[in-house]
């Protein structure tokens, strides 16, 4: 896979560089914060090759890749200028407050989910390794190795203060401090036992054991960032450096001791105690509802917003709820496991076949669900069943998760007890996988839809010309502004600064794509090519402002047809470039570009010849 032109092509979609307040990355999914979700074009994401699909949920704008997210993310850090703070002044994006509490949530424990899924794997293999005889628990190797396991947990406040000042457009390092105080030798050492008192100038203090808490440090570093734009507004920028950082620890390290703090553990201990009476009360019907629907979850990008509950039930002994919803993990690599075996197509078999070992191996199941479960909707009903029955079963049997990690086979060892997990999940996988086979996945809709794809896929035999749609200065892409398109990351073509504002169809073909500020357009010709037209660099900024078309999503055109309108002197009025790149964005499609040998063009003159592999 191209991770460089897939990252291009993601840019672009999701409207820029300049749409991009910020992005993130979890375990499979790209996490976006936009300033305009509208500028997006979702579908034509969604139908990119290299991904899963795109979820719009909780404020945030998410595209699921797969196991090959990381490297996906590294291209679209070294191919686009994003800035990291987040400008609520151009921001359109209007959250309620529940929607904006998951996606601080959500972006600030995705950088931290890889690690500490790590950590709890590490876990898991001393379990193992101790279970068996092979490592002593008195020896040193196993201390070093658990100390290891046990770092980020014991120091999440850290860790947290860190990522959630980040989301906050707060100073990280100073919420890394306000973290680090709760757990710095001398405050622990005033704590003996739980519930002790000490003072602040005269004012009770209550000490408690914040390690590897959760709701305390989002509490006080939520209080802080609040604390932090105030003091911007009032501070002189000169004494800003050191003012910041200093005001914010007196006022909010103290505020921690006294009141934030407890508070949060109190809210923890209550939760933590609800869950719990649930699953004492009842714990196959909170199974069977936590093991059906999180799938569910998974698919609208939320189930992130359980993990602080989960580690603060770890913090105190162990987690239900990293059990129960196993059911549905281990009923998704079901599913996958039944398709492998189930099916006589040989691409479809090697599609079930790889997502079948990320799945049981590292708990990755994201391609599993958008590339079987969605394409095959039946599949999301067998995952449910096997959710439902593993997750009542294990509810039923008491497991308990006594580490944090993603649920899979390697991570069978932290849950307890052992046999209950392990016949609950062989339920949940057992069911998925035997209702695929018994049952069969696919429907004669998906079935028909499928055959009608592969009747139109296009392909060339013959050289393709591509007409100019505009009158102007041929300019080589790599002088273009803008490093998605001067670094072929979109694919290769020719840039034209026109002399005049009047766009026309370069072929014969169908209009695949129109932003609704009418900067940008794309067609597919009749021969195969794909074509692209972007007019100016950031001029979607504009928001339609000095462009007009008749022109709709899916109609056909042919060469030299009028497509678009837009005012060239207005438009650099504006402050904006007009040179527009014509990209040919199925590149690989070709094995040679012949291109114009002129410094002018006029339109519906010939710009490109292609030459089909």
């Amino acid at each position: 896979m191209n991770y460089k032109k897939l990252a291009g092509e993601i840019i672009y979609f999701v409207g820029g560089e300049e749409n991009i307040k910020n992005v993130v990355h979890c375990a499979t999914r790209l996490r976006f914060n936009l300033h305009d979700n509208k500028n997006a074009e979702k579908e034509k994401l969604e139908n990119l090759d290299g991904v899963l699909s795109v979820v719009v949920n909780s404020g945030q704008f998410q595209v699921v890749i797969g196991s090959h997210v990381s490297e996906v993310f590294k291209e679209i850090q070294s191919t686009a200028n994003i800035d990291g703070e987040e400008n609520s002044a151009r921001s359109k994006q209007k959250v309620n407050i529940i929607e904006k509490v998951f996606e601080v949530i959500s972006g600030s424990f995705s950088p931290l989910l890889g690690a500490l899924a790590g950590a709890g794997m590490l876990r898991a293999l001393l379990a193992l390794l101790t279970m068996t005889g092979i490592l002593s628990t008195d020896s040193g190797t196993y201390t070093i190795l658990l100390a290891a396991g046990n770092a980020i947990f014991y120091f999440l406040p850290i860790f947290l203060g860190i990522t959630i000042s980040t989301k906050l457009d707060a100073n990280p390092y100073v919420g890394g401090m306000i973290g680090a105080t709760l757990l710095e030798p001398n405050f622990t050492g005033l704590l003996e036992n739980r519930g002790d008192i000490t003072d602040f100038l005269d004012i009770p203090v209550v000490l408690m054991d914040y390690s590897s808490s959760v709701f305390p440090a989002f509490i006080a570093i939520t209080i802080y960032a609040v604390l932090n734009r105030y003091l911007k507004k009032i501070i002189h920028k000169d004494l800003q450096m050191f003012m910041l950082p200093m005001l914010a620890l007196i006022i909010i390290v103290p505020l921690t001791t006294i009141a934030l703090g407890p508070i949060g553990v109190y809210i923890a201990n209550a939760i933590g105690t609800f869950i719990n009476f649930l699953y004492a009360e009842n714990g196959v019907v909170t199974g069977a509802i936590l093991g059906g629907s999180w799938t569910f979850l998974t698919l609208f990008g939320i189930h992130t917003g359980f993990t602080p509950f989960m580690l603060e039930n770890l913090a105190n002994g162990g987690d239900p709820i990293l059990a129960l919803v196993s059911a549905a993990v281990f009923a998704q690599i079901g599913l996958s496991f039944g398709v492998f075996l189930k099916t006589k197509d040989k691409k479809l078999k090697a599609l079930a076949g790889s997502t079948l070992m990320p799945g049981l191996f590292s708990g990755i199941t994201e391609p599993i669900l958008y590339g079987l479960a969605l394409r095959y909707k039946r599949g999301l009903i067998y995952i449910a069943i096997g959710g439902i029955i593993g997750g009542g079963v294990s509810g039923l049997l008491g497991a308990v998760a006594t580490a944090y990690a993603f649920p899979s086979m390697l991570s069978v060892p932290i849950y307890s007890p052992l046999i209950s997990y392990v016949f609950a999940m062989f339920l949940a996988f057992s069911v998925s996988a035997g209702l695929t086979i018994v049952l069969g996945f696919e429907d004669k809709k998906t079935k028909a839809m499928d055959e009608k794809k592969l009747e139109s896929e296009p392909s060339s035999e013959k050289h393709e010309t591509i007409l100019s749609p505009l009158s102007g200065l041929v300019k080589p892409l790599k002088e273009v502004n803008d490093s998605v398109f001067s670094s072929y990351a979109m694919g290769r073509g020719v840039a034209i600064e026109p002399t005049e504002g009047r766009v026309t169809s370069p072929v014969n073909g169908v209009v695949t794509m129109v932003f609704p500020t009418y900067h940008a357009i794309g067609i597919q010709s009749d021969e195969g090519g794909e074509i692209l037209i972007h007019i100016g660099i950031n001029t979607v900024s504009l928001q339609g402002e000095h462009f007009s078309s008749e022109i709709k999503q899916g109609d056909r055109v042919t060469q030299g047809q009028h497509l678009i309108d837009f005012n060239v002197e207005k438009i650099k009025e504006a402050g904006y470039e007009v040179i527009t790149p014509i990209i040919i964005t199925n590149t690989d499609h070709y094995i040679d570009f012949i291109e114009l040998k002129s410094d002018t063009v006029q339109a519906k003159e010939r710009l490109l010849t292609l030459v089909p592999n």
